[in-house]
């Protein structure tokens, strides 16, 4: 099938929340756009150091994760992210890999804003379809 990148937006969702609240305005808001591989063998979302430490995310705890080749390592988890892609988003909390140079975005959050892989175009699509139909009078 190949790689997979989809353009996403990341978003601390604790700002966005502080924005609702009036404790900031939406330019202090701290995001961030990045060309993440889709992953569906992933089970969330997993960033960078450099990611996380641009968004200002707070780590919630540790857990432990196997990487693709078998190996365990102790990875960060963050408070929630919001992730946007096109106009469908979602919020989740994020896994810091260390040493990661990509960020991956898996199959939960891909479920939950209701996207696939097309693997013949090698792209993100809308589970349900992603156009609207303009009917012919």
């Amino acid at each position: 099938m190949g790689t997979v990148y989809a353009d996403i937006t990341l978003k601390n969702a604790g700002d966005a929340i502080r924005v609702q609240e009036r404790l900031i305005t939406e330019p202090e808001v701290r995001k961030t756009t990045v060309s993440a591989i889709v992953d569906t063998g992933a089970a969330t979302l997993f960033i960078t150091e450099a990611v996380c430490q641009q968004l200002g995310l707070t780590v919630q705890s540790e857990r432990s994760a196997r990487i693709a080749n078998g190996t365990r390592i102790t990875c960060k988890v963050t408070e929630p992210v919001e992730i946007r892609w096109k106009e469908r988003s979602t919020t989740c909390p994020a896994i810091v890999m260390p040493g990661a140079e990509n960020v991956l975005l898996g199959a939960i959050p891909l479920e939950d804003m209701d996207v696939m892989v097309n693997s013949a175009g090698r792209e993100l699509v809308g589970a349900h379809g992603d156009e609207i139909v303009a009917l012919a009078l």
